[in-house]
């Protein structure tokens, strides 16, 4: 319950930071006329867009699993991402399309001093809000939350270019760096949709979890001082803020089923405890030695994995 409120809590707060920002650039464009800070306005607008849609799917993400969603609701937030990743693009191509077309018919710029206040404004609030975001995703491990943080990370440079060309054209006068400026924050805005897809496929597809997770599954499966002769089969993907992870535990053939199952139970309870999200199903595997000592007298060294077993996996 902290997670989720800490969760609700900074999508909040990101929602009202965004709101704030792109009524003051929307303003500050119009006054200018300029359609860099009209772009920047438009990108906060993506990030209202952004933080709505996350407030909304960890909201979702966060509910337990029920009849119809086995698995819990983690993936709303991959969803969240998706949708979020298509906007952003539709929003990235139409800026190019009316640079472009500004570029072509010239726009004289007025109060150039009134933007380049707001853009600074801009800069500070995305500093503070980005790390905020960045400190409470890495706290819940919420991909929701980090792809809204990387988002004002990199408004901050998108504002500190845009400052410059409005300086450039305060003082230099150069009429066409307005336009190419807007171009470069929507060549920005769509790399940023291409990072966006590719993250969400992962999840969608299944990706495996990255290897220094795998590899704390095995550390921790090691260090079970239990009658485990083994593991295989170790399979992880990703919802949401949710590491799935399933695998095969081989465990001496004379323990009872109550034993076996007492085993696996506070396996994954360790498991679980100690890597933030896991969710941890067990399937038990007798110990196929032919030649048996007696639980007793067995040779195999707790959670070594018998040759029998690394054939299997």
């Amino acid at each position: 319950m902290a997670q989720l409120s800490a969760k609700i809590r900074a999508a909040s707060i990101s929602i009202l930071t965004a709101t704030s920002l792109a009524i003051l650039k929307l303003v500050a464009g119009v006054m200018t006329g300029s359609m860099a800070v009209l772009s920047s306005a438009i990108d906060s607008l993506l990030d209202i867009l952004m933080s709505g849609v996350n407030f909304l799917a960890i909201r979702q993400a966060e509910q337990p699993a029920d009849e119809n969603h086995p698995f819990g609701h983690g993936k709303y937030e991959t969803l969240a991402t998706m949708i979020q990743s298509l906007v952003i693009a539709g929003s990235g191509i139409w800026i190019i399309a009316e640079s472009i077309s500004r570029l072509r018919a010239g726009v004289t710029l007025t109060r150039i001093d009134s933007g380049i206040v707001v853009l600074l404004i801009g800069t500070i609030a995305s500093v503070l809000i980005s790390r905020y975001l960045r400190r409470v995703a890495k706290a819940t491990d919420s991909s929701a939350l980090q792809a809204d943080s990387l988002h004002f990370a990199m408004d901050v440079y998108t504002n500190l270019g845009l400052m410059l060309g409005l300086i450039l054209i305060r003082f230099v006068a150069i009429p066409w760096l307005d336009p190419v400026l807007s171009i470069l924050i929507a060549c920005y805005i769509l790399f940023e949709a291409l990072r966006l897809v590719r993250q969400g496929l992962r999840d969608v597809l299944d990706e495996e979890l990255p290897a220094v997770v795998r590899d704390e599954v095995d550390r921790l499966i090691q260090a079970h001082e239990h009658d485990i002769t083994g593991y295989h089969n170790l399979r992880t993907r990703r919802a949401g803020s949710q590491k799935i992870m399933d695998f095969h535990l081989t465990v001496c053939k004379h323990l009872s089923v109550e034993e076996a199952h007492s085993i696996a139970d506070h396996l994954e309870k360790r498991i679980e405890a100690d890597i933030q999200g896991a969710d941890v199903t067990i399937h038990i595997e007798p110990c196929r030695r032919e030649h048996c000592p007696g639980r007793e007298d067995c040779p195999s060294d707790s959670t070594r994995l018998d040759e029998d077993d690394q054939a299997a996996s």
